[in-house]
Protein backbone atom coordinates (compact mmCIF):
# COMPACT_ATOMS: atom_id res chain seq x y z
CA UNK A 1 0.00 0.00 0.00
CA UNK A 2 2.83 2.83 0.78
CA UNK A 3 4.43 1.72 -2.44
CA UNK A 4 1.44 2.11 -4.35
CA UNK A 5 0.52 5.58 -2.82
CA UNK A 6 4.22 6.40 -2.87
CA UNK A 7 5.13 5.26 -6.30
CA UNK A 8 6.07 8.57 -7.76
CA UNK A 9 8.46 9.91 -5.23
CA UNK A 10 9.76 6.46 -5.03
CA UNK A 11 10.64 6.36 -8.71
CA UNK A 12 11.59 10.34 -8.60
CA UNK A 13 14.17 9.33 -5.70
CA UNK A 14 15.58 6.14 -7.62
CA UNK A 15 15.84 8.08 -10.95
CA UNK A 16 17.99 10.61 -9.50
CA UNK A 17 20.36 7.99 -7.74
CA UNK A 18 20.38 6.27 -11.19
CA UNK A 19 21.23 9.51 -12.87
CA UNK A 20 24.02 10.30 -9.98
CA UNK A 21 25.64 7.09 -10.48
CA UNK A 22 26.33 6.96 -14.04
CA UNK A 23 27.70 10.55 -13.66
CA UNK A 24 30.05 9.89 -10.75
CA UNK A 25 30.53 6.22 -12.92
CA UNK A 26 31.71 8.24 -16.01
CA UNK A 27 33.78 10.75 -14.15
CA UNK A 28 31.99 13.72 -14.79
CA UNK A 29 33.40 14.23 -18.12
CA UNK A 30 32.55 11.25 -20.24
CA UNK A 31 29.83 12.34 -22.88
CA UNK A 32 28.59 8.77 -23.37
CA UNK A 33 28.08 8.28 -19.06
CA UNK A 34 26.52 11.79 -19.49
CA UNK A 35 24.10 11.03 -22.29
CA UNK A 36 22.97 7.20 -20.11
CA UNK A 37 22.51 9.26 -17.38
CA UNK A 38 20.36 12.27 -18.81
CA UNK A 39 18.61 9.30 -20.66
CA UNK A 40 17.87 7.24 -17.74
CA UNK A 41 16.80 10.18 -15.64
CA UNK A 42 14.05 10.88 -18.60
CA UNK A 43 13.41 7.76 -19.21
CA UNK A 44 12.58 7.06 -15.61
CA UNK A 45 10.85 10.12 -15.08
CA UNK A 46 8.65 9.69 -18.58
CA UNK A 47 7.29 5.94 -17.66
CA UNK A 48 6.74 6.91 -14.40
CA UNK A 49 5.18 10.41 -14.99
CA UNK A 50 7.39 11.58 -11.83
CA UNK A 51 6.03 14.89 -13.33
CA UNK A 52 3.83 15.76 -16.25
CA UNK A 53 5.71 14.07 -19.09
CA UNK A 54 5.98 17.36 -20.61
CA UNK A 55 7.55 18.96 -18.17
CA UNK A 56 10.35 15.57 -18.05
CA UNK A 57 11.04 16.81 -21.93
CA UNK A 58 12.25 20.59 -20.53
CA UNK A 59 15.16 18.36 -18.91
CA UNK A 60 17.73 18.59 -22.04
CA UNK A 61 17.19 22.56 -21.98
CA UNK A 62 19.10 22.66 -18.70
CA UNK A 63 21.25 19.55 -18.71
CA UNK A 64 22.40 18.49 -22.17
CA UNK A 65 24.63 22.06 -22.26
CA UNK A 66 26.61 21.69 -18.65
CA UNK A 67 26.84 17.98 -19.38
CA UNK A 68 28.86 18.98 -22.25
CA UNK A 69 26.14 17.29 -24.97
CA UNK A 70 24.82 19.76 -26.76
CA UNK A 71 24.87 23.84 -27.65
CA UNK A 72 22.80 26.81 -27.85
CA UNK A 73 22.12 26.35 -31.15
CA UNK A 74 21.91 22.48 -30.91
CA UNK A 75 19.03 22.97 -28.69
CA UNK A 76 17.36 25.85 -30.47
CA UNK A 77 17.37 23.34 -33.41
CA UNK A 78 15.42 20.50 -31.75
CA UNK A 79 12.55 22.46 -29.85
CA UNK A 80 12.39 24.51 -33.23
CA UNK A 81 12.51 21.54 -35.32
CA UNK A 82 10.15 21.62 -38.63
CA UNK A 83 8.29 18.68 -37.51
CA UNK A 84 7.33 21.27 -34.23
CA UNK A 85 5.88 23.91 -36.52
CA UNK A 86 4.30 20.69 -38.69
CA UNK A 87 2.20 19.52 -35.87
CA UNK A 88 1.18 23.28 -34.54
CA UNK A 89 -0.48 23.92 -38.07
CA UNK A 90 -1.88 20.17 -37.89
CA UNK A 91 -3.69 21.20 -33.91
CA UNK A 92 -4.63 24.68 -35.48
CA UNK A 93 -6.43 23.35 -38.45
CA UNK A 94 -8.15 20.80 -36.05
CA UNK A 95 -9.61 23.28 -33.97
CA UNK A 96 -11.17 24.96 -37.36
CA UNK A 97 -12.72 21.93 -37.84
CA UNK A 98 -14.24 21.18 -34.01
CA UNK A 99 -15.43 25.06 -33.68
CA UNK A 100 -17.41 24.92 -36.76
CA UNK A 101 -18.31 21.36 -35.91
CA UNK A 102 -17.16 19.99 -39.63
CA UNK A 103 -16.63 16.86 -37.94
CA UNK A 104 -20.86 16.23 -37.10
CA UNK A 105 -21.23 17.00 -40.93
CA UNK A 106 -18.51 14.52 -42.00
CA UNK A 107 -19.56 11.61 -39.46
CA UNK A 108 -23.39 12.04 -40.05
CA UNK A 109 -22.63 11.59 -43.69
CA UNK A 110 -21.12 8.64 -43.46
CA UNK A 111 -23.50 6.84 -41.09
CA UNK A 112 -26.08 7.99 -43.37
CA UNK A 113 -24.54 6.13 -46.11
CA UNK A 114 -23.68 2.69 -44.13
CA UNK A 115 -27.32 2.32 -42.83
CA UNK A 116 -29.22 1.43 -39.82
CA UNK A 117 -28.21 -2.29 -38.79
CA UNK A 118 -26.02 -2.56 -35.84
CA UNK A 119 -22.88 -4.12 -38.54
CA UNK A 120 -23.20 -0.81 -40.55
CA UNK A 121 -22.88 1.72 -37.88
CA UNK A 122 -20.19 -0.13 -36.52
CA UNK A 123 -18.49 0.58 -40.18
CA UNK A 124 -19.71 3.86 -40.22
CA UNK A 125 -18.30 5.40 -37.22
CA UNK A 126 -15.54 3.29 -37.61
CA UNK A 127 -14.85 4.68 -40.82
CA UNK A 128 -15.64 8.72 -39.06
CA UNK A 129 -13.03 8.08 -36.79
CA UNK A 130 -10.45 6.34 -39.00
CA UNK A 131 -10.46 8.78 -41.90
CA UNK A 132 -10.84 12.27 -39.12
CA UNK A 133 -7.82 10.75 -37.11
CA UNK A 134 -5.92 11.01 -40.04
CA UNK A 135 -5.52 14.67 -39.82
CA UNK A 136 -6.27 15.43 -36.51
CA UNK A 137 -5.07 13.93 -32.59
CA UNK A 138 -6.11 10.57 -32.26
CA UNK A 139 -7.59 12.15 -29.05
CA UNK A 140 -9.38 14.87 -30.44
CA UNK A 141 -11.19 12.42 -32.52
CA UNK A 142 -12.22 10.02 -30.01
CA UNK A 143 -13.35 13.16 -27.92
CA UNK A 144 -15.33 13.85 -30.78
CA UNK A 145 -16.86 10.48 -31.51
CA UNK A 146 -17.64 9.58 -28.24
CA UNK A 147 -20.64 11.99 -27.60
CA UNK A 148 -22.53 10.78 -31.06
CA UNK A 149 -21.81 6.91 -30.40
CA UNK A 150 -22.99 7.38 -26.74
CA UNK A 151 -26.11 8.88 -28.28
CA UNK A 152 -26.80 6.20 -30.52
CA UNK A 153 -26.50 4.11 -27.17
CA UNK A 154 -28.82 5.75 -25.17
CA UNK A 155 -31.46 5.59 -28.34
CA UNK A 156 -31.54 1.95 -27.95
CA UNK A 157 -34.46 -0.10 -25.44
CA UNK A 158 -32.88 -1.56 -22.35
CA UNK A 159 -30.03 -4.20 -23.64
CA UNK A 160 -29.28 -6.70 -21.20
CA UNK A 161 -25.50 -7.93 -20.46
CA UNK A 162 -25.68 -10.40 -23.95
CA UNK A 163 -25.72 -7.72 -26.27
CA UNK A 164 -22.25 -6.67 -27.70
CA UNK A 165 -23.07 -3.65 -29.74
CA UNK A 166 -22.25 -0.93 -26.86
CA UNK A 167 -19.01 -2.72 -26.34
CA UNK A 168 -18.02 -2.70 -29.84
CA UNK A 169 -19.26 0.19 -30.44
CA UNK A 170 -16.84 1.97 -28.40
CA UNK A 171 -14.43 0.12 -28.55
CA UNK A 172 -14.32 0.72 -32.59
CA UNK A 173 -14.28 4.32 -32.06
CA UNK A 174 -10.94 4.47 -29.61
CA UNK A 175 -9.15 1.63 -32.16
CA UNK A 176 -10.27 3.40 -35.32
CA UNK A 177 -8.79 6.52 -33.57
CA UNK A 178 -5.86 5.25 -32.71
CA UNK A 179 -5.10 3.10 -36.46
CA UNK A 180 -6.03 6.08 -38.52
CA UNK A 181 -3.80 8.13 -36.96
CA UNK A 182 -1.00 5.55 -38.03
CA UNK A 183 -1.68 6.81 -41.85
CA UNK A 184 -0.78 10.64 -42.22
CA UNK A 185 2.74 12.26 -40.75
CA UNK A 186 0.51 14.29 -38.18
CA UNK A 187 -1.84 11.60 -37.30
CA UNK A 188 -0.39 10.75 -34.48
CA UNK A 189 2.72 12.36 -32.26
CA UNK A 190 5.39 9.49 -32.47
CA UNK A 191 5.06 9.81 -36.11
CA UNK A 192 6.27 13.21 -36.22
CA UNK A 193 8.94 12.23 -33.41
CA UNK A 194 10.54 9.96 -35.74
CA UNK A 195 10.34 11.72 -38.38
CA UNK A 196 12.40 14.57 -36.54
CA UNK A 197 14.54 12.57 -34.74
CA UNK A 198 16.02 11.03 -38.11
CA UNK A 199 16.40 14.73 -39.95
CA UNK A 200 18.21 15.91 -37.09
CA UNK A 201 20.07 12.96 -36.37
CA UNK A 202 21.10 11.65 -40.00
CA UNK A 203 19.59 13.99 -42.17
CA UNK A 204 16.91 11.64 -43.63
CA UNK A 205 13.71 13.53 -44.63
CA UNK A 206 10.59 12.21 -44.31
CA UNK A 207 7.78 14.50 -46.36
CA UNK A 208 3.72 14.09 -46.05
CA UNK A 209 3.73 11.95 -49.17
CA UNK A 210 6.18 9.55 -48.23
CA UNK A 211 5.11 8.78 -44.60
CA UNK A 212 1.40 8.13 -46.34
CA UNK A 213 3.03 5.46 -49.33
CA UNK A 214 4.16 3.21 -46.04
CA UNK A 215 1.70 4.38 -43.09
CA UNK A 216 -1.80 3.98 -45.70
CA UNK A 217 -1.68 0.62 -46.59
CA UNK A 218 -0.43 -0.57 -43.42
CA UNK A 219 -3.45 1.37 -41.35
CA UNK A 220 -5.91 0.59 -44.07
CA UNK A 221 -5.08 -3.14 -43.53
CA UNK A 222 -5.11 -3.47 -39.78
CA UNK A 223 -8.66 -1.39 -40.37
CA UNK A 224 -10.41 -3.64 -42.39
CA UNK A 225 -9.03 -6.51 -39.88
CA UNK A 226 -10.21 -4.70 -36.81
CA UNK A 227 -14.17 -4.38 -39.15
CA UNK A 228 -13.84 -8.42 -39.85
CA UNK A 229 -12.61 -9.81 -36.45
CA UNK A 230 -15.82 -6.90 -34.20
CA UNK A 231 -18.43 -7.93 -37.35
CA UNK A 232 -17.61 -11.78 -35.52
CA UNK A 233 -17.89 -10.85 -32.33
CA UNK A 234 -20.82 -8.98 -32.95
CA UNK A 235 -22.45 -12.08 -34.34
CA UNK A 236 -26.20 -12.43 -35.06
CA UNK A 237 -26.56 -8.68 -33.68
CA UNK A 238 -25.34 -7.75 -37.28
CA UNK A 239 -29.04 -7.64 -38.86
CA UNK A 240 -30.37 -6.00 -35.96
CA UNK A 241 -31.70 -2.47 -36.91
CA UNK A 242 -30.93 0.62 -34.13
CA UNK A 243 -32.76 3.85 -33.71
CA UNK A 244 -30.72 6.90 -35.54
CA UNK A 245 -31.97 10.49 -34.87
CA UNK A 246 -28.29 12.09 -36.25
CA UNK A 247 -29.76 14.44 -38.90
CA UNK A 248 -27.94 15.86 -41.40
CA UNK A 249 -27.90 19.58 -41.83
CA UNK A 250 -26.77 21.84 -44.70
CA UNK A 251 -23.44 22.53 -44.54
CA UNK A 252 -23.15 26.60 -43.30
CA UNK A 253 -21.15 29.16 -45.07
CA UNK A 254 -18.15 28.87 -42.52
CA UNK A 255 -18.32 24.69 -42.86
CA UNK A 256 -17.74 24.85 -46.45
CA UNK A 257 -14.77 27.76 -45.88
CA UNK A 258 -13.15 25.29 -42.99
CA UNK A 259 -13.73 22.23 -45.47
CA UNK A 260 -12.38 23.52 -48.66
CA UNK A 261 -8.89 25.11 -46.85
CA UNK A 262 -8.62 21.64 -45.22
CA UNK A 263 -8.64 19.94 -48.81
CA UNK A 264 -6.40 22.33 -50.20
CA UNK A 265 -3.85 21.64 -47.39
CA UNK A 266 -4.16 17.87 -47.54
CA UNK A 267 -3.89 18.09 -51.31
CA UNK A 268 -0.26 20.45 -51.18
CA UNK A 269 0.68 17.89 -48.76
CA UNK A 270 0.42 14.91 -50.91
CA UNK A 271 1.82 16.70 -53.95
CA UNK A 272 4.26 18.89 -52.49
CA UNK A 273 7.12 17.99 -54.61
CA UNK A 274 5.16 18.69 -57.58
CA UNK A 275 4.47 22.25 -56.65
CA UNK A 276 7.77 22.90 -55.14
CA UNK A 277 9.31 21.15 -59.16
CA UNK A 278 7.17 23.61 -61.13
CA UNK A 279 6.94 27.03 -58.94
CA UNK A 280 10.90 26.14 -58.55
CA UNK A 281 10.89 26.52 -54.62
CA UNK A 282 11.50 24.60 -51.78
CA UNK A 283 9.00 24.27 -48.86
CA UNK A 284 8.08 21.65 -46.07
CA UNK A 285 5.27 20.29 -45.19
CA UNK A 286 5.40 22.17 -41.74
CA UNK A 287 5.17 25.56 -43.98
CA UNK A 288 2.27 24.39 -45.81
CA UNK A 289 0.79 23.85 -42.51
CA UNK A 290 1.33 26.74 -41.06
CA UNK A 291 0.18 28.95 -44.01
CA UNK A 292 -3.17 26.88 -43.62
CA UNK A 293 -3.21 27.68 -40.04
CA UNK A 294 -2.55 31.30 -40.97
CA UNK A 295 -5.28 31.71 -43.59
CA UNK A 296 -7.63 30.26 -41.04
CA UNK A 297 -7.11 33.96 -38.73
CA UNK A 298 -7.45 35.94 -42.13
CA UNK A 299 -10.47 33.76 -44.32
CA UNK A 300 -13.31 35.60 -42.91
CA UNK A 301 -16.39 33.11 -41.23
CA UNK A 302 -19.83 35.53 -42.10
CA UNK A 303 -19.65 38.84 -40.41
CA UNK A 304 -18.33 38.14 -37.24
CA UNK A 305 -14.77 37.76 -37.67
CA UNK A 306 -12.02 35.22 -39.09
CA UNK A 307 -12.55 31.62 -39.13
CA UNK A 308 -10.18 30.95 -36.26
CA UNK A 309 -9.47 34.09 -33.37
CA UNK A 310 -6.18 33.88 -31.18
CA UNK A 311 -8.33 33.20 -28.17
CA UNK A 312 -9.26 29.75 -29.64
CA UNK A 313 -5.92 28.67 -29.71
CA UNK A 314 -5.70 28.23 -25.91
CA UNK A 315 -7.36 25.02 -26.41
CA UNK A 316 -4.24 23.63 -28.52
CA UNK A 317 -2.25 20.73 -26.16
CA UNK A 318 1.04 22.84 -26.32
CA UNK A 319 2.53 20.14 -24.12
CA UNK A 320 3.12 17.78 -27.04
CA UNK A 321 4.95 20.10 -28.87
CA UNK A 322 7.46 20.59 -25.89
CA UNK A 323 7.73 16.64 -25.83
CA UNK A 324 8.56 16.90 -29.28
CA UNK A 325 11.63 19.17 -28.59
CA UNK A 326 12.70 16.86 -25.59
CA UNK A 327 12.88 13.60 -27.59
CA UNK A 328 14.47 14.93 -30.64
CA UNK A 329 17.15 17.04 -28.03
CA UNK A 330 17.08 13.58 -26.25
CA UNK A 331 17.79 11.96 -29.94
CA UNK A 332 20.29 14.40 -30.86
CA UNK A 333 22.52 13.78 -27.34
CA UNK A 334 22.98 10.36 -27.59
CA UNK A 335 23.70 10.64 -30.95
CA UNK A 336 26.54 13.16 -30.58
CA UNK A 337 28.03 11.72 -27.79
CA UNK A 338 28.55 8.41 -29.80
CA UNK A 339 26.24 6.38 -26.54
CA UNK A 340 24.34 4.93 -29.64
CA UNK A 341 27.53 4.08 -31.68
CA UNK A 342 28.90 2.47 -27.93
CA UNK A 343 25.71 0.06 -27.73
CA UNK A 344 25.73 -0.72 -31.20
CA UNK A 345 29.11 -1.95 -31.68
CA UNK A 346 28.86 -4.33 -27.72
CA UNK A 347 25.26 -5.72 -29.59
CA UNK A 348 27.28 -8.05 -32.14
CA UNK A 349 25.01 -11.09 -30.71
CA UNK A 350 22.58 -9.59 -32.72
CA UNK A 351 24.20 -10.93 -36.19
CA UNK A 352 23.42 -14.36 -35.03
CA UNK A 353 19.38 -13.17 -35.71
CA UNK A 354 18.25 -12.89 -38.82
CA UNK A 355 16.73 -9.92 -39.99
CA UNK A 356 12.97 -11.10 -40.11
CA UNK A 357 13.76 -12.06 -36.30
CA UNK A 358 14.96 -8.81 -35.41
CA UNK A 359 12.13 -7.21 -37.49
CA UNK A 360 9.32 -9.27 -35.64
CA UNK A 361 10.76 -8.70 -31.83
CA UNK A 362 11.67 -5.01 -31.78
CA UNK A 363 8.01 -5.09 -33.65
CA UNK A 364 6.45 -7.14 -30.60
CA UNK A 365 8.27 -5.75 -27.84
CA UNK A 366 7.56 -1.62 -29.14
CA UNK A 367 3.70 -2.76 -29.19
CA UNK A 368 3.65 -4.64 -25.74
CA UNK A 369 5.97 -1.60 -24.07
CA UNK A 370 3.53 1.15 -25.36
CA UNK A 371 0.73 -0.33 -22.97
CA UNK A 372 2.36 0.44 -20.28
CA UNK A 373 4.03 3.94 -21.35
CA UNK A 374 3.55 7.11 -23.51
CA UNK A 375 3.99 5.77 -27.00
CA UNK A 376 6.24 9.86 -27.55
CA UNK A 377 8.37 8.77 -25.06
CA UNK A 378 8.84 4.99 -26.42
CA UNK A 379 9.68 6.45 -29.37
CA UNK A 380 11.95 9.20 -28.39
CA UNK A 381 14.28 6.18 -26.56
CA UNK A 382 14.14 3.41 -29.54
CA UNK A 383 14.63 5.22 -32.62
CA UNK A 384 17.52 6.59 -31.62
CA UNK A 385 19.04 3.49 -30.15
CA UNK A 386 17.75 0.93 -33.36
CA UNK A 387 18.61 3.55 -36.09
CA UNK A 388 22.67 3.10 -34.95
CA UNK A 389 22.09 -0.62 -34.52
CA UNK A 390 20.12 -0.93 -38.15
CA UNK A 391 24.14 0.93 -39.54
CA UNK A 392 26.03 -0.99 -37.74
CA UNK A 393 24.22 -4.55 -39.00
CA UNK A 394 24.04 -2.97 -42.56
CA UNK A 395 20.30 -3.11 -42.54
CA UNK A 396 18.14 0.37 -44.11
CA UNK A 397 17.12 2.39 -41.03
CA UNK A 398 13.80 3.05 -41.87
CA UNK A 399 13.02 -0.51 -42.42
CA UNK A 400 13.31 -1.12 -38.39
CA UNK A 401 12.77 2.40 -37.66
CA UNK A 402 9.18 2.52 -39.46
CA UNK A 403 7.89 -0.29 -37.65
CA UNK A 404 9.01 0.97 -34.29
CA UNK A 405 6.82 3.52 -34.69
CA UNK A 406 3.84 2.49 -36.47
CA UNK A 407 3.56 -0.49 -33.25
CA UNK A 408 3.76 2.40 -31.16
CA UNK A 409 -0.08 3.23 -32.64
CA UNK A 410 -1.21 -0.05 -31.63
CA UNK A 411 -2.08 -0.41 -28.01
CA UNK A 412 -5.01 -1.86 -27.92
CA UNK A 413 -5.45 -3.62 -24.41
CA UNK A 414 -5.34 -1.28 -21.57
CA UNK A 415 -6.89 1.77 -20.72
CA UNK A 416 -3.76 3.82 -19.36
CA UNK A 417 -1.97 2.74 -23.30
CA UNK A 418 -3.48 5.49 -25.20
CA UNK A 419 -6.27 8.69 -24.23
CA UNK A 420 -8.37 7.28 -26.67
CA UNK A 421 -8.50 3.60 -24.55
CA UNK A 422 -9.11 6.22 -21.33
CA UNK A 423 -12.02 8.14 -23.30
CA UNK A 424 -14.12 5.27 -24.02
CA UNK A 425 -13.30 3.64 -20.51
CA UNK A 426 -14.58 6.49 -18.91
CA UNK A 427 -17.79 6.30 -20.54
CA UNK A 428 -19.00 3.61 -18.41
CA UNK A 429 -19.49 0.54 -21.33
CA UNK A 430 -16.29 -1.05 -21.33
CA UNK A 431 -14.40 -3.08 -18.35
CA UNK A 432 -10.85 -3.62 -18.13
CA UNK A 433 -11.23 -7.54 -18.72
CA UNK A 434 -13.19 -6.72 -22.37
CA UNK A 435 -10.64 -3.86 -23.46
CA UNK A 436 -7.76 -6.43 -22.40
CA UNK A 437 -9.39 -9.95 -23.88
CA UNK A 438 -10.42 -8.17 -27.09
CA UNK A 439 -7.49 -5.88 -27.08
CA UNK A 440 -5.00 -9.17 -27.26
CA UNK A 441 -6.62 -10.33 -30.12
CA UNK A 442 -6.11 -6.77 -32.32
CA UNK A 443 -2.49 -6.79 -30.70
CA UNK A 444 -1.24 -10.07 -32.30
CA UNK A 445 -2.91 -9.32 -35.49
CA UNK A 446 -1.12 -5.72 -35.87
CA UNK A 447 1.77 -7.41 -35.22
CA UNK A 448 1.57 -9.58 -37.73
CA UNK A 449 0.20 -7.03 -40.57
CA UNK A 450 3.33 -5.27 -39.42
CA UNK A 451 5.73 -7.60 -39.44
CA UNK A 452 4.59 -8.97 -43.21
CA UNK A 453 4.15 -5.69 -44.88
CA UNK A 454 7.64 -4.49 -43.34
CA UNK A 455 9.68 -7.13 -44.14
CA UNK A 456 8.26 -7.56 -48.01
CA UNK A 457 7.18 -4.06 -48.95
CA UNK A 458 9.44 -1.86 -46.76
CA UNK A 459 13.25 -1.92 -48.16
Amino acid sequence: MFVAQHKKSIAGALGLILFLLLLYSGGGDSKIFNALAMAALMVVFWIFEVVPIYATALVPLFLATPLGLLDASDLAQSYGNHNVYLFLGGFILALALEKWKVHHQIASRIISLFGSTKSRVLLGFGLSAYLLSMWISNTATTLMMLPMALSIIQLQDKQDDSVRFPLLLMLTVAYASSIGGMATLVGSPPNTQMAGALSASYDIQISFADWMKIGGPVSLIIFVLLSLIFQIILGEERNTKIKNDMLKSNWTKPQKRVMTLFVFVIFSWIFRSSICDVLNISIKDSTIAIFGAFLLFLIPSKEDGPLLQWQDTIRIPWGILVLFGGGIALALSLEKSNLLQFLAEHGSFLNDWSFVFILGAIITVSLFATELMSNLALVSILVPLIAVIAIQMGYPILQLTIPITLAASCAFMMPVSTPPNAIVFSSGKVSIAQMASIGFILNIAAILTLWGYCYFFLK
